[in-house]
C-alpha cells in the first residue's frame, strides 16, 4: 500500500516525508482500515481537502485494486482492505508461530525499572515501573533483542549506617527475622527514631557511614545481612507479580562506587566541571533555577559526597563500556524528567555516549484513590505492594465464586492468583503510561470493558468451543479461511493488525496500545461467536474457517498477555 501512495504522492510533488506522518488506521472503523487527511496539504496545492483526496483516489487506485477498495470523503482518503486479503493475510498468520510478527536486527538494551530501596518495603509506587519495565523487556526479548535486566536498587548512602547500627543493637538473628518476614517498614522506622532521638546513635551511625565507604569488612557484612533479606522480601513479591526479575539482575548503587571517582576525572579532564559554593557541578546548559540563574548539576557536594547524578552518570559509562549497550531505558516516574534529561545531556557532552545510543526515560505518573490523591492506605500510610497483591487475589476468588461455582481446590485457587494478580497489572498497563491512573477494584476485576478478566475469560471461552469440538487444533493451521459475515470480517481485521500493534508498542514503549488492541480483538470475538455459529456452520469448510479463526483468537490473546506479563487461565 506505502509504494502506491508513494507513488502517487511523488508524481504529485510532495516528498515522502511529508505525507508518511499523516497516514495511519482510520479514527471511524465504517470509513475504512487505513486513512491519509488531506487537510494539511490544501495550502501547497491551492485546493480543498475533498479535491486532493478525490485526485489522490485516481491515483492509487489501480495500484491498489487487488488488495483494497479506496474512497475519499470530508477531506480523507480511506482505504479498505477486501475480504480476499484479509482471508490470504489470516491464512499466512495462522501457519506462522509468531503470528506474523517479525524479528528486528538485534541490539543490546538495559533497562532500568523497579528499584525498591533496600531495607524499605515495596509499595504501590514501585507496581508501575516493576509491571511496565517487565512488559517492555519481554516485548523487547519477543523481537529478538538482548536485554539486560537492570533492577537499581538503593543500597548505600547514609541511611545504612543507622540501618547497620540499629541491627547490631537488635542483634543479628532477631534482625534477620524481622527483616525475613517482611517487617521492613517497622525495622527502617526503628533505627530513624533512634537517629533522631538518641545523639549516641546518630554518632554510631556516622562513624558506621565512614566505615562503610571505607569498605570495612565487618561493615561489608552487616550491610550484605541487610541487602540479603531484603531481596528475600523483594524475590517474595516478584513471584507474585510474575515478574521476571531474578537475584543476578540486582545492580544496586554501590555496584558503581569505584566508578564515581573516575566520573569526576573524565568531567575535569572534558573541562565542564566547575567549582558552585565548593561543590563539583556541570552547568549543561539550557536549565535556570527559580531566580532565572544556570541551573548547576551536582556531581560532588562541599563535604566530598556524591549524588545521584554521580551515580547515573556512572551507569552510563558502565552500560556503554563494559556492557556494549546499544541503549538504556529508565523506567522511572515522571517527576524525574528534568534530572535524566540533564544527566542525558551531561553524558553526551562528556563523551560518554554518542548519537548512536538510544538513552530514554520511559516515564509513567502516579496510581491514584478514587478522591484523585495518591493511592494510600486508610490509615494514611503507602499501601503496601503485597498486601495489595493478597488483596486482589482474595477479590478476584469471590468474583470467580460468583461466576463459576463449580471452580474449586487447587484450580479455583490458581485461577484466583492468575486473575486478581492480572486484573492489577493489566489496570495499570492499560493506561497510557505518561497518565495518571485510579485504582478501582470494582472496574479492574469487572468482566466487562477493557479489563484483564475481560480478556482472559475470551480465552477461556475459545478453550471450551475447542474441548466441545475435540478436534486436533494443529490441523486448523491449513484451513482455508471464509470470510461471509460482517463479523468475520471485523475479527479478520483485527487478528491481521496485530503484527503491527506489537511494534509499534515496543517502538514507544508503549504497552497500553497493546493492551487497547486486545481488547478490540476480544469484543470482536465476542460479536463473531454471537453471530457466526462455529461448531454448526452451513459446511464443514466453514467450520473449520471460523475454528481457525478462533485459534488464532486465542494465540494473539494469549500472546499479547503474555507479553504484558500476565498468564491466562484455560476454564474460569
Amino acid at each position: 500500500m506505502i509504494p502506491a501512495f508513494s507513488k502517487a504522492m511523488n508524481s504529485l510533488g510532495v516528498q515522502d516525508s511529508d505525507w508518511q506522518s499523516l497516514i495511519g488506521r482510520a479514527t471511524v472503523v465504517d470509513h475504512g482500515d487505513v486513512a491519509l487527511p488531506c487537510h494539511s496539504l490544501a495550502g501547497r496545492f491551492s485546493k480543498s481537502p475533498q479535491d486532493i483526496a478525490d485526485q489522490i483516489c485516481t491515483l492509487v487506485e489501480a495500484d491498489l485494486d487487488s488488495i483494497a477498495h479506496v474512497s475519499s470523503m470530508s477531506g480523507f482518503v480511506n482505504v479498505t482492505a477486501k475480504p480476499n486479503w484479509l482471508s490470504n493475510s489470516l491464512s499466512q498468520i495462522l501457519s506462522d508461530p509468531r503470528v506474523g510478527i517479525g524479528d528486528e536486527k538485534p541490539l543490546i538494551f538495559a533497562v532500568d525499572y523497579s528499584a525498591p530501596n533496600v531495607a524499605k518495603e515495596m509499595h504501590v509506587g514501585h507496581l508501575r515501573s516493576t509491571v511496565i519495565g517487565d512488559s517492555i523487556v519481554r516485548m523487547l526479548e519477543f523481537k529478538g533483542h538482548r536485554v539486560i535486566r537492570e533492577n537499581h536498587v538503593g543500597d548505600w548512602g547514609t541511611p545504612f549506617g543507622m540501618l547497620i547500627e540499629h541491627l547490631l543493637d537488635l542483634g543479628e538473628d532477631r534482625a534477620a527475622n524481622e527483616l525475613g518476614v517482611g517487617d521492613l517498614d517497622s525495622f527502617y522506622k526503628q533505627a530513624r527514631a533512634k537517629f533522631v532521638s538518641e545523639d549516641e546513635f546518630a554518632k554510631r551511625s556516622r562513624r558506621r557511614v565512614v566505615l562503610l565507604q571505607g569498605g570495612d569488612q565487618e561493615t561489608l557484612r552487616l550491610w550484605n545481612v541487610l541487602v540479603d533479606e531484603s531481596m528475600k522480601y523483594f524475590n517474595e513479591v516478584y513471584s507474585m507479580l510474575g515478574v521476571l526479575l531474578t537475584d543476578e539482575d540486582i545492580r544496586g548503587e554501590s555496584s558503581y562506587q569505584d566508578l564515581l571517582p573516575e566520573v569526576v576525572e573524565r568531567l575535569m579532564k572534558v573541562g565542564i566541571l566547575e567549582k558552585s559554593e565548593g561543590a563539583d557541578v556541570v552547568f549543561p546548559g539550557g536549565w535556570v533555577n527559580r531566580e532565572g540563574n544556570p541551573l548547576p548539576m551536582i556531581i560532588r557536594k562541599a563535604d566530598g559526597g556524591y549524588n545521584y547524578s554521580t551515580s547515573d552518570l556512572a551507569c552510563i559509562i558502565d552500560r556503554v563500556e563494559r556492557l556494549g549497550c546499544d541503549g538504556f531505558l529508565y523506567v522511572v516516574g515522571t517527576p524525574q524528567k528534568q534530572h535524566f534529561e540533564m544527566v542525558f545531556q551531561v553524558a553526551a557532552q562528556a563523551g560518554f555516549m554518542n548519537e548512536s545510543h538510544q538513552a530514554i526515560h520511559v516515564n509513567f505518573g502516579s496510581v491514584l484513590d478514587t478522591d484523585g490523591k495518591v493511592l494510600k492506605s486508610r490509615e494514611g500510610d503507602v499501601i503496601k505492594l503485597h498486601d495489595l497483591l493478597d488483596e486482589a487475589i482474595r477479590r478476584a476468588e469471590d468474583a470467580i465464586n460468583e461466576k463459576n461455582p463449580e471452580l474449586v481446590g487447587d484450580e479455583r485457587d490458581n485461577v484466583a492468583r492468575i486473575v486478581g494478580i492480572g486484573a492489577v497489572k493489566y489496570a495499570d498497563l492499560s493506561t497510557e503510561r505518561t497518565k495518571d491512573y485510579v485504582f478501582d477494584w470494582e472496574r479492574m476485576l469487572s468482566f466487562e470493558g477493557n479489563t484483564a478478566p475481560y480478556l482472559q475469560y475470551a480465552y477461556a471461552r475459545i478453550c471450551s468451543i475447542f474441548r466441545k469440538w475435540g478436534g486436533d487444533r494443529d490441523d486448523l493451521s491449513s484451513s482455508e479461511i471464509i470470510l461471509s459475515h460482517p463479523e468475520e470480517l471485523a475479527l479478520s481485521r483485527q487478528l491481521v493488525d496485530f503484527p503491527s500493534v506489537i511494534d509499534t508498542s515496543i517502538s514507544t514503549f508503549s504497552p497500553h496500545k497493546l493492551c487497547t488492541h486486545l481488547h478490540s480483538i476480544a469484543s470482536s470475538f465476542a460479536s463473531f461467536y454471537e453471530n457466526c455459529n462455529v461448531l454448526k456452520g452451513e459446511s464443514e469448510k466453514i467450520v473449520r474457517s471460523r475454528l481457525a479463526m478462533c485459534d488464532l483468537t486465542a494465540r494473539e490473546l494469549k500472546l499479547g498477555l503474555e507479553l504484558l506479563g500476565i498468564n491466562v487461565p484455560e476454564r474460569m
